[in-house]
Formats: structure tokens, sequence, C-alpha cells
């Protein structure tokens, strides 16, 4: 019964915190909206921008105070990563919701300048500034698309390089590799790789049977080894000259470690489930990726040992063969569905984040024209544009272009900032280990060149949107 409750009330917790953020997202357009001055003459109320600062103080130091819960690499219970991140978007759209009132505010500061601005920009700078609550409303829209669009893309480059980090790739990049439980499935997958690919040799690499595990000592806690033969240590080396010695393991990896004693803890399969250790030599050598980090170890040691080894993996170095999509389908088909195969591709990161991503940017681009679209311009502003530029439509069309270009340029700003902060802080919940061993976690390169991007391209994309539209019909007045 109180496993039921807690389910129940974990569940209420995450559709409240699903609910708040659109909810508090929409309602920083709202209050946009609300706090827009009906001239340009009549400043944002200072109580509303007071309110909204609180607010965005608040929204801020949720995710800061998430970020700093999760900084340990330490393990997290099953879910509580989730619910922190959850937490900590609603603290970010709390923060957007803080930050309305300033996208009022921000619409007027082009008009203060308006003397130093080029002479296209003048006249749409006065506009804007005199904006109606709907323009208020669509820049708010592209300030909360740009920011969600800022924060998913640096949580997203943090994922990634985690991921990158602690996926080590089983194989090079381009080799077939096909995995086996038994010396039987071996045999029948080493004649069906002789029938598809009968020139290329087959490496063989094996593994502990059941009930034998083996520990390493000294820095190499927690490596997959190699366990094989001379064929085996030649592949993942890439050099097939490399000394092998049937007593003595090799580090392959691209670090200066010298020669060191490998330390081997291993159990058998005994009633007193017995752990023993033996010390064998180990040297160092260069792998041909200086990416890849491996350790074999020559299968006679082990089982000089006693413990039992079972082939795992048969693998055709892509030194001499590379395999083709059709060439793994028709071995697929021979091996049938259980003794799978993959041809090794490396990391490939995950791309679900452009499901967001996409998306906000066309809301973005959506708030920009309605932002602008939404000044309904007076017959006295008609007059005034007719008059400036003469009635040419080419000029009208410049002078829409370039409000919309100023209107994006304010939502991007501050929406690219409020993005960037809570992005990088929601990065920590978004690397949190969720298992017992917890991995560090790993620097990653901030995609500051993407989001300057963004903020640079986005106006311009608007502007050019903008430009293919209409600019309007206004009022039949001669030009004087």
């Amino acid at each position: 019964m109180g496993e039921d409750i807690a389910g129940l009330i974990w569940l209420l917790g995450v559709l409240l915190a699903l609910l708040s953020v659109p909810a508090l997202a929409g309602g920083s357009v709202a209050l946009a909206m609300l706090s827009a001055p009906r001239d340009r003459r009549t400043p944002v109320q200072g109580s509303r921008l007071m309110w909204g600062a609180v607010l965005a103080v608040v929204g801020l130091a949720v995710p800061a105070r998430i970020a700093w819960a999760t900084h340990e690499e330490r393990f997290y219970k099953e879910l509580e990563p989730g619910m922190l991140m959850l937490a900590g978007m609603a603290g970010g759209s709390l923060l957007l919701l803080g930050l309305g009132p300033f996208v009022s505010w921000a619409l007027t500061l082009p008009d203060r300048f308006a003397v130093r601005l080029p002479r296209p920009l003048r006249l749409p700078a006065r506009r804007l500034a005199g904006h109606q609550p709907g323009t208020a409303g669509g820049v708010a829209m592209t300030m909360v698309a740009t920011a969600v669009a800022t924060a998913v893309m640096i949580v997203a480059a943090a994922q990634t390089a985690q991921e990158r980090s602690f996926s080590p790739s089983q194989a090079p990049y381009g080799a077939l590799v096909v995995q086996v439980s038994s010396d039987e499935e071996a045999r029948v997958a080493r004649a069906a790789l002789r029938q598809e690919i009968p020139s290329a040799p087959i490496v063989q690499s094996e593994g502990t049977g059941k009930g034998y595990l083996l520990y390493f000592h000294n820095d190499l806690a927690g490596v997959d080894p190699h366990i094989g033969d001379q064929a085996l240590l030649g592949y993942l080396t890439g050099d097939l000259s490399t000394p092998y010695d049937e007593g003595t393991a090799v580090l392959v990896t691209s670090e200066d470690v010298g020669d060191i004693p490998l330390d081997i803890g291993y159990s058998l399969d005994t009633p007193s489930g017995e752990t023993l250790r033996r010390s064998i030599p180990a040297i160092a050598v260069k792998p041909a990726d200086p990416g890849r980090t491996d350790l074999f170890i020559p299968a006679k040691v082990l089982r000089d040992l006693g413990v039992g080894l079972t082939p795992n993996r048969l693998i055709i170095d892509p030194a001499f063969h590379r395999t083709s999509a059709a060439e793994q389908e028709r071995l697929d088909r021979r091996l049938g569905v259980g003794t799978p195969s993959y041809v090794e591709r490396g990391f490939e990161a995950s791309t679900g984040w452009l499901f967001v991503f996409v998306p906000m940017i066309l809301l973005a681009l959506v708030g920009a024209l309605v932002a602008t679209g939404s000044v309904a311009d007076s017959l006295r502003w008609r007059r005034v544009l007719l008059r400036v530029t003469g009635g040419s439509g080419v000029r009208l069309r410049s002078y829409a272009v370039c409000r919309t270009w100023l209107a994006a340029a304010c939502g991007t700003a501050l929406g690219v900032a409020a993005g960037a902060a809570t992005g990088l802080l929601l990065a920590w919940p978004g690397t949190a280990a969720d298992r017992y061993d917890p991995l560090p976690r790993v620097a990653f390169d901030t995609p500051w060149l993407p989001i300057a991007v963004l903020v640079v391209g986005f106006p311009l994309l608007a502007a050019a949107l903008a430009a293919l539209l209409p600019p309007g019909s206004g009022p039949r007045v001669r030009p004087s």
C-alpha cells in the first residue's frame, strides 16, 4: 500500500513538473503583453520590472541549487536525476516568466539610441518603442523558444561528451564482429564467415566461462580484457609483428606507461568461492588508433591458472576486408537471430535533441513575424512611412524587414542569455550517474559557435522571411 501511494505521489510530481514548464513559459508571454506601454513615451511600470526581477532570481536559483546538489560524482537513486532535471526545467521556466516584463523594456532600448543607429533602423526603432501588447507577446515568444533551443543544445553537448567518453568501441572502425557464446556457435559462425568472406582471416576473442571472474588491480580496474592468441594481439595493435609472449600481457595504449606487472585476481567455480591472485609481466605498445586503449591477455595464461574460457567474438579485421552492407545482410541470414553480428561504426551521438530544437526555432520565427505583424500602423504612421519612403514599395519592404530584424534581435538576445545560464546549470543533473558504478564527469565543449550562429543568424533569417511577405497596403496618400 505504501509503495502504491509513493508511486502515485511520484507520478503527480512528474505531471506537475511537466505542466509547469509550458504554463510558466506561456505566462512569460502574458506578462510581456500586460507590461507593454501604449506609446513610446510611456515607460514600463517599475513595479512590474521589480517583480519580474524577483521571479527571475528565484528561477535562476532553483537550477543553481540543483546543479550544486548533483555536482558530486556518486550514484543517484533510480529516477532521481530525472526528477531533478524536471525541477531544474521548472526553475528555468520561472526565469523566463520573470523576464516577461523585461521584453517590453528591451523594446524601448533601440529608440533611446536611435540617433546612433543606421538610418534604415531609426524609424523601425521608434515604431517598436510604441509597440502594442501583441508585439511584446510575439517577442516574448521568440525569447522563450530561443532560450529552450539554447538550453537543449548545451545539455545535449554535455550528455554527448559524457556518453562518448565512457562508450568505447569494442572494435576498430569498420570491423565485422560476430558475437558467440559457445564453441558450437563459434564453429557455425566461422563456417558462415568462410562462405561469405572466404579471403579474410578470422580473429577469435575469448571470454571467461560461467562461474569464473577476473579482477584487475593496479590502474586497470574495470577494464574489459581481450583474451586470445597472437592474431588477436596483431588485430588490436594494427601490427602483426607486435612481440608476442604466451606469458606476457600487453596494454595497448597511446599513453607512456612503461612496462608494469599486471596483478590479476580470479575466482574459480569452487565451493568455497576462493579468490586467487597472480601477477604476470605486462608490456605497453602503441595502438594504430590513438583513441583506443585495450588490454590483451594471452589465453594460455588463464588456462594455466585453471580459468575456463569460451569464444565470445569472431572478428574480420577491416585492414584486410571492409564488410559491405550486402555481405552483412547475407551473413545475418545464414547465422539466424540467435547469433548477432554488427559492423563497428564507433560512437554515434544521439540526435533526439533536434526534435525539440527544430520546433523551437520554428516557434521563434512565428513569434518574430507575429511581433512585427501585430504592429498595426495607424493612419498617422502610414502617412509618415509614405512621406519618408516616397511611396516606394521597396523602401516600405525595407522598413518591414528592419523592424522584424530588430524585434527578433531583442527576443533572441534575451532568450540566448537565459537559455545559456539555464543550460549550463542543467548540464549537472543531465549527466548525473544513475547506476552503482558512477562514472566521473568529463569536460565538454560548450557549443558557443552554434549559439553565436543562433544569435546572429536567427534575426537575419526572420528578416529574410519578412522580405518575402507583402509589405502591406497603406492609405493612398500623395507623398510630399
